[in-house]
């Protein structure tokens, strides 16, 4: 089954402690979609400016993401971010924001993208994304992301967009400011009130956490000696988690724990090299055997619960 993302697709400049990039392929939609890929056809829906040139649309080409719908406004500029992290790789400090072209950003969905029976609305303004949502109304699974602006700024409007999709992906103290929940367990439960099907807690280098009326499922972040940068990990998370759907047709609670953990299968290579070089060059042996790590990581069998003899 397809897979649609509507999201920015961006140019990056990036500061480390291990590095930096002046201007590179970014964009929660580029991140998502090059993961979404690998499980699935994805179609991409954006905006870039004239500058966005033919190294950046080779990317797309080669992965076979069909951008028919990410517009092109040749007098504009593609949205540019700049950022800096210090050795504190869960806090992104952001240097230079420049929206450019994504400022008067109106989706616009071909037939083709309606068609997709999964959806990741990715962090947009809420309009925009509930006005998306209204073009798919026959999506048999909807995700979105929002993030801490929207809830500061335009928290009704936010929960109006929360109420016509299935899943929110969004991190801890997001969770916590949209809920005034100081618990994690807590808020999502407040969250999933709104009328949800799913919720999930990104907790950055502490894993992830699903929460739906069965229960809740938490997967570790995969132990990495090397991190050279997170930007764009919680979209490559939603690109394997909503890939993994999309690829099984059906969303169970079996299905949904399984896509948790392709999602933070995929957000572990993302952090291996800046932007989109390491998901960029991925294949399926590597991912794999990264899969397998994972599994027999966090696998234990039963243990019985007795106490010492003669104790």
């Amino acid at each position: 089954m397809s897979l649609t993302v509507v999201g920015s697709v961006a140019f990056d400049a990036l500061e480390t402690p291990f590095g930096q990039r002046d201007k590179i392929l970014g964009g929660a939609a580029t991140h998502f979609g090059l993961v979404g890929e690998l499980f699935t056809k994805v179609n991409a829906v954006g905006v870039v400016g004239g500058d966005f040139g033919d190294e950046e649309w080779a990317v797309f080409k080669r992965h076979a993401i069909n951008t028919d719908d990410i517009q092109i406004v040749p007098e504009g500029k593609t949205f540019f971010w700049k950022g800096r992290y210090d050795y504190d790789m869960n806090t992104a400090h952001t240097l230079d924001t420049q929206l450019n072209v994504f400022e008067t950003f109106e989706p616009k969905l071909s037939e083709n993208s309606q068609s997709a029976e999964f959806l990741f609305l990715a962090n947009i303004l809420p309009m925009l994304q509930k006005q998306v949502r209204e073009q798919m109304p026959d999506a048999k699974f909807v995700a979105m992301d929002t993030m801490n602006f929207w809830i500061t700024s335009m928290k009704d409007a936010l929960i109006e967009t929360i109420k016509v999709v299935d899943c929110i992906i969004i991190n801890d103290a997001e969770a916590r400011q949209l809920t005034d929940e100081a618990s994690i367990h807590a808020a999502a439960r407040k969250i999933m009130e709104i009328g949800l099907k799913a919720v999930v807690i990104k907790r950055g280098e502490y894993g992830a956490t699903l929460f739906t009326q069965n229960g809740y499922f938490a997967t570790p972040a995969y132990p990495l000696e090397s991190v050279f940068d997170p930007t764009g990990a919680g979209d490559t998370f939603a690109g394997g988690f909503m890939g993994y759907l999309a690829a099984h047709k059906e969303v169970t609670n079996d299905t949904l724990r399984r896509a948790m953990v392709y999602g933070s299968v995929m957000a572990s290579f993302n952090v291996e090299k800046f932007g989109t070089e390491r998901v960029d060059a991925l294949d399926y042996p590597e991912i794999t055997e990264r899969f397998k790590a994972f599994k027999t990581m966090t696998h234990f069998d039963d243990i019985p619960f007795e106490r010492a003899a003669n104790a």
